[in-house]
Protein backbone atom coordinates (compact mmCIF):
# COMPACT_ATOMS: atom_id res chain seq x y z
CA UNK A 1 0.00 0.00 0.00
CA UNK A 2 1.43 3.31 -0.96
CA UNK A 3 2.37 6.24 1.68
CA UNK A 4 -0.68 8.42 0.11
CA UNK A 5 -3.24 5.37 0.51
CA UNK A 6 -2.03 4.93 4.16
CA UNK A 7 -2.41 8.61 5.19
CA UNK A 8 -6.08 8.84 3.84
CA UNK A 9 -5.42 12.13 2.24
CA UNK A 10 -7.70 10.99 -1.03
CA UNK A 11 -10.77 9.54 1.46
CA UNK A 12 -10.38 13.13 3.21
CA UNK A 13 -11.14 14.87 0.67
CA UNK A 14 -8.07 16.55 0.41
CA UNK A 15 -6.98 14.92 -2.74
CA UNK A 16 -9.16 14.52 -6.02
CA UNK A 17 -7.82 12.21 -8.76
CA UNK A 18 -9.41 12.09 -12.43
CA UNK A 19 -8.87 10.40 -15.26
CA UNK A 20 -11.17 12.68 -18.11
CA UNK A 21 -13.07 9.98 -20.82
CA UNK A 22 -11.79 12.45 -22.93
CA UNK A 23 -8.52 11.40 -22.76
CA UNK A 24 -7.08 7.88 -23.30
CA UNK A 25 -7.66 5.38 -20.09
CA UNK A 26 -4.02 5.28 -17.70
CA UNK A 27 -2.41 2.34 -17.10
CA UNK A 28 -2.03 2.59 -13.49
CA UNK A 29 -1.62 6.53 -13.13
CA UNK A 30 -4.15 9.34 -12.63
CA UNK A 31 -4.22 11.81 -15.54
CA UNK A 32 -4.80 15.23 -13.26
CA UNK A 33 -4.27 15.26 -9.31
CA UNK A 34 -6.03 17.88 -7.44
CA UNK A 35 -4.90 19.25 -3.96
CA UNK A 36 -7.08 21.61 -1.99
CA UNK A 37 -6.14 24.27 0.56
CA UNK A 38 -5.94 27.77 0.87
CA UNK A 39 -5.28 27.76 -3.39
CA UNK A 40 -5.90 24.64 -5.45
CA UNK A 41 -2.77 23.20 -6.71
CA UNK A 42 -3.56 20.24 -9.96
CA UNK A 43 -0.98 18.00 -11.02
CA UNK A 44 -1.38 16.55 -14.81
CA UNK A 45 0.38 13.98 -15.66
CA UNK A 46 2.48 13.65 -18.88
CA UNK A 47 0.83 14.07 -22.14
CA UNK A 48 1.42 12.64 -25.07
CA UNK A 49 0.57 13.77 -28.79
CA UNK A 50 -2.00 11.17 -29.13
CA UNK A 51 -5.68 10.34 -29.48
CA UNK A 52 -8.34 9.13 -27.31
CA UNK A 53 -7.29 5.56 -29.00
CA UNK A 54 -4.20 5.92 -27.86
CA UNK A 55 -2.95 6.09 -31.48
CA UNK A 56 0.38 8.84 -32.27
CA UNK A 57 -0.72 11.62 -33.97
CA UNK A 58 0.19 11.97 -37.13
CA UNK A 59 2.40 10.43 -40.01
CA UNK A 60 5.73 8.88 -38.15
CA UNK A 61 7.61 11.11 -37.37
CA UNK A 62 5.51 14.22 -37.21
CA UNK A 63 6.92 15.83 -34.36
CA UNK A 64 4.49 19.13 -35.11
CA UNK A 65 1.29 16.83 -35.05
CA UNK A 66 2.69 15.37 -31.96
CA UNK A 67 3.20 18.63 -29.93
CA UNK A 68 0.24 20.01 -30.85
CA UNK A 69 -1.61 17.03 -29.56
CA UNK A 70 0.24 16.84 -26.68
CA UNK A 71 -0.95 20.64 -25.97
CA UNK A 72 -4.30 19.67 -27.22
CA UNK A 73 -4.83 17.24 -24.35
CA UNK A 74 -2.72 19.15 -21.50
CA UNK A 75 -5.88 21.87 -22.47
CA UNK A 76 -8.37 18.74 -21.67
CA UNK A 77 -6.95 17.79 -18.61
CA UNK A 78 -6.96 21.61 -17.28
CA UNK A 79 -10.90 21.74 -17.89
CA UNK A 80 -11.63 18.81 -16.52
CA UNK A 81 -10.83 20.85 -13.12
CA UNK A 82 -11.98 24.23 -14.52
CA UNK A 83 -8.06 25.42 -15.81
CA UNK A 84 -6.94 26.88 -19.12
CA UNK A 85 -3.68 27.39 -20.06
CA UNK A 86 -3.35 30.76 -18.21
CA UNK A 87 -3.27 28.96 -14.78
CA UNK A 88 -0.33 26.58 -15.19
CA UNK A 89 2.75 27.49 -13.07
CA UNK A 90 5.02 24.93 -14.45
CA UNK A 91 5.53 22.92 -17.39
CA UNK A 92 8.13 20.17 -17.72
CA UNK A 93 8.49 19.28 -21.46
CA UNK A 94 10.35 16.14 -22.75
CA UNK A 95 11.99 15.98 -26.57
CA UNK A 96 13.63 12.74 -27.69
CA UNK A 97 15.20 14.90 -30.73
CA UNK A 98 16.71 18.29 -29.29
CA UNK A 99 16.55 19.18 -32.85
CA UNK A 100 12.82 20.22 -32.64
CA UNK A 101 13.05 22.34 -30.21
CA UNK A 102 12.19 25.13 -32.40
CA UNK A 103 8.94 23.67 -33.42
CA UNK A 104 8.08 23.21 -29.74
CA UNK A 105 8.76 26.89 -29.24
CA UNK A 106 6.30 27.66 -31.69
CA UNK A 107 3.82 25.48 -31.10
CA UNK A 108 3.78 26.08 -27.53
CA UNK A 109 3.98 30.31 -28.15
CA UNK A 110 0.52 29.49 -29.63
CA UNK A 111 -1.07 27.80 -26.27
CA UNK A 112 0.52 29.94 -24.03
CA UNK A 113 0.33 33.80 -22.75
CA UNK A 114 4.01 35.28 -24.09
CA UNK A 115 3.84 37.85 -21.41
CA UNK A 116 3.00 35.28 -18.24
CA UNK A 117 4.13 32.25 -19.30
CA UNK A 118 4.93 29.54 -16.66
CA UNK A 119 7.93 28.66 -15.07
CA UNK A 120 9.42 25.37 -17.86
CA UNK A 121 11.95 23.22 -18.02
CA UNK A 122 12.86 21.23 -21.10
CA UNK A 123 15.13 18.17 -21.38
CA UNK A 124 16.06 15.83 -24.30
CA UNK A 125 15.63 11.80 -23.18
CA UNK A 126 16.44 8.88 -25.31
CA UNK A 127 12.82 7.51 -25.41
CA UNK A 128 9.18 8.25 -24.15
CA UNK A 129 6.77 5.17 -22.71
CA UNK A 130 4.90 4.99 -26.05
CA UNK A 131 6.97 3.54 -29.27
CA UNK A 132 6.97 6.44 -31.78
CA UNK A 133 6.14 9.39 -29.53
CA UNK A 134 8.53 12.21 -29.87
CA UNK A 135 7.24 14.84 -27.37
CA UNK A 136 5.61 14.95 -23.80
CA UNK A 137 4.01 18.12 -21.26
CA UNK A 138 3.64 17.79 -17.75
CA UNK A 139 2.28 20.63 -15.69
CA UNK A 140 1.46 22.46 -12.47
CA UNK A 141 -1.77 24.97 -12.62
CA UNK A 142 -2.49 27.02 -9.45
CA UNK A 143 -6.19 27.63 -9.01
CA UNK A 144 -7.69 30.19 -6.94
CA UNK A 145 -10.24 28.33 -3.69
CA UNK A 146 -12.91 27.02 -4.77
CA UNK A 147 -16.04 28.94 -3.01
CA UNK A 148 -17.52 27.10 0.30
CA UNK A 149 -21.14 25.73 -0.59
CA UNK A 150 -24.32 28.22 -0.18
CA UNK A 151 -25.53 27.41 3.85
CA UNK A 152 -28.71 25.86 3.84
CA UNK A 153 -31.34 27.68 5.70
CA UNK A 154 -31.73 24.86 8.37
CA UNK A 155 -28.26 25.22 9.13
CA UNK A 156 -28.67 28.57 9.38
CA UNK A 157 -31.53 28.16 12.28
CA UNK A 158 -29.28 25.38 13.98
CA UNK A 159 -26.21 27.95 14.18
CA UNK A 160 -28.81 30.27 15.89
CA UNK A 161 -28.40 33.29 13.15
CA UNK A 162 -31.80 32.70 12.21
CA UNK A 163 -34.15 31.79 15.24
CA UNK A 164 -37.57 31.90 15.26
CA UNK A 165 -39.69 33.73 18.12
CA UNK A 166 -39.99 31.27 21.06
CA UNK A 167 -43.84 29.81 21.18
CA UNK A 168 -45.84 31.57 23.81
CA UNK A 169 -46.16 29.63 26.77
CA UNK A 170 -50.17 28.22 27.79
CA UNK A 171 -51.23 30.29 30.73
CA UNK A 172 -51.82 28.52 33.79
CA UNK A 173 -54.31 28.32 36.55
Amino acid sequence: MSDLAKSGIAKSGLAKFYSPTTLPKPPGFSHVVEITGPARIVYISGQLGHGIDQRVLGTPGDFRAQCVGAFQNLGRALAEVGAGYSDLVKTTNYLVDMSHVGIFREVRDSFFDKATPPASTTVAIAQLARPGALFEIEAVAVLPPKPPPRARASAKSKSGTSKKSPKPKAPTR
